[in-house]
């Protein structure tokens, strides 16, 4: 067998890229300098309760011009150049034609502050020593901090660039894609752009965000009636991209023997926890499991899911809240992955399964409206998926004697970016600050703002194999990550800006 030279073997053991010492000394400054005002800023952004309103816009909501007046005083402290486009936050360094685009958001998900040791649009540093907590710390207000204070560590070492680098502070992520897409029909973005939404190493791959919705009419079976035991109410979820965490159940005329069984079956479910409450003739059954991003159903556990399989064991008379308990057992169960709807299910090697989660469940006066969320990779087309999930549909109604109202699907496209000129750079930044050896491009359950730019790949902020807790009750960013990310994002900045 031939040999290779000694160097040429050599060669190969080296990492694909390696970051510049000055990117290094410079990144170092950066957390030197200022991860106290970091901490301070974030602080200062977390107060304000940037969930979309209906009826309002940034421009009318006061809690968004609060926050977006507070991001033009940091910009003029920082030197840096601050532009408001209504929905859309223009934040520069530099005045080079070429340009690195910095892809952030500044709305939040809804918080219930029930669940929250305090109010969730205060920075919380002391429940829980090393984590910084309240809503948007991970999701994404701490990302826009430290990409800020990473220009201003780079302005002030007076690094030549031969790009502007520029941070978009998208202000409708959350709730509404649609006034993003008519400013880039005017607006000229980078031709290279990092998304700071996501995690780390770098993401290539992002899942369609989709959804199944629709309603279980208002029912009662003519026999429901009597002393025998009713399920009248069955109820839970908070918002459409959160794993549930709470979930309800009424039931009327609910004897000894069938409370004993209920809370004999609930000992058995691992990570839930149950409070059964009699009132009057009526057993209210409280849920709580634990809440996720619906990206990342497998880090949840969903009381939804968990409170209608409790619910199985017992046989109820047709109502609509039995029905509802009845479609979430039957065509969801305990899985994530779309196993028992159909045959809607299927995998890509890279991007791996779709995953499924009922997320809403909420009652109205004309039924139950109910809301699962899915995210799709590569693999199948909206029309498949469509008559798949009509055809599940119709085999649980036929059996159930029952048609269900006002049903919607939507189907977002899966994403894969190849071949982008930057991906090398941004894993070598990665490899140099964490030790990790030759790290690879992932792919996600979740669904950010890179899928409408040029060359677009997430860089951060949650590192891989660690729960990521945006859209999740208490989120945080554990101190030592904020810091890592600021050191990250300096580098790469100055890396792919000269």
């Amino acid at each position: 067998m031939k040999r290779l030279p000694l160097l040429f073997i050599a060669l190969l053991s080296l990492p694909i890229y390696a970051v510049e010492p000055e990117s290094d000394k410079v990144a170092n400054y950066a957390v030197e300098h200022y991860a106290e005002e970091m901490v301070s800023s974030l602080k200062t952004l977390v107060r304000f309760n940037t969930v979309a309103v209906d009826g309002t816009t940034p421009d009318t909501n006061p809690e968004f011009i609060g926050f977006k007046s507070e991001l033009k005083s940091l910009s003029q402290q920082l030197g840096l150049d601050y532009a408001d486009h209504g929905y859309v936050i223009l934040i520069g360094l530099g005045q080079q034609q070429d340009k690195l685009g910095v892809i952030t958001h500044g709305d939040v998900q809804p918080a219930n502050p029930t669940l929250w040791h305090q109010s969730p649009y205060q920075l919380d540093m002391l429940s829980q020593p090393g984590k910084l907590i309240g809503r948007g710390t991970e999701d994404d207000k701490g990302p826009i901090v430290t990409a800020m204070y990473a220009m201003k560590s780079i302005k002030d070492n007076g690094i030549k660039l031969n790009k502007r680098i520029e941070l978009m502070v998208y202000l409708a992520e959350e709730s509404n894609w649609a006034p993003l897409k008519t400013f880039l029909t005017t607006f000229t973005p980078a031709d290279i752009n990092i998304t700071i939404d996501a995690e780390y190493p770098v993401v290539t791959a992002e899942k369609g965000w989709s959804k199944i919705e629709f309603v279980i009419p208002a029912v009662t079976e003519i026999n429901a009636n009597g002393k025998r035991p009713i399920l009248n109410q069955f109820s839970g979820g908070y918002f459409g991209s959160q794993v549930p965490q709470q979930a309800q159940a009424e039931i009327s005329f609910a004897d000894e023997e069938l409370i004993k069984q209920l809370k004999q079956q609930a000992k058995k479910q691992q990570g839930m926890h149950y409070r059964f409450e009699q009132k009057g003739s009526s057993l209210l059954i409280r849920a709580d499991g634990k809440a996720a991003h619906s990206s990342t159903p497998e880090d949840g556990i969903n009381a939804v899911t968990h409170l209608a399989q409790l619910l199985a064991t017992h046989q109820w008379p047709k109502t609509t809240a039995s029905l509802t308990q009845t479609f979430i057992h039957e065509m969801v169960g305990m899985g994530i992955y779309a196993e028992q709807f159909g045959e809607i299910a299927y995998k890509d090697d890279f991007m791996g399964p779709m995953s499924l989660a009922p997320t809403i469940v909420k009652t109205g006066k004309e039924g139950t409206q109910v809301m699962i969320n899915l995210r799709r990779p590569v693999g199948k087309t909206p029309e498949q998926l469509d008559s798949q999930v009509a055809e599940a549909l119709q085999l649980w109604q036929t059996k159930q004697q029952v048609k269900l109202v006002d049903l919607e699907t939507y189907w977002g496209e899966p994403m894969v970016m190849k071949d982008a000129p930057h991906l090398d750079t941004l894993l070598g930044v990665y490899a140099h600050f964490t030790g990790v050896k030759d790290p690879q491009p992932v792919a996600i359950g979740g669904s950010t703002n890179s899928k409408l730019f040029p060359n677009a790949l997430s860089f951060g902020p949650a590192m891989p194999g660690v729960e990521y807790t945006g859209h999740t009750e208490n989120e945080f960013i554990t101190y030592d990550q904020f810091m890592l990310n600021l050191k990250m994002y300096t580098a790469a900045f100055i890396e792919l800006a000269r």
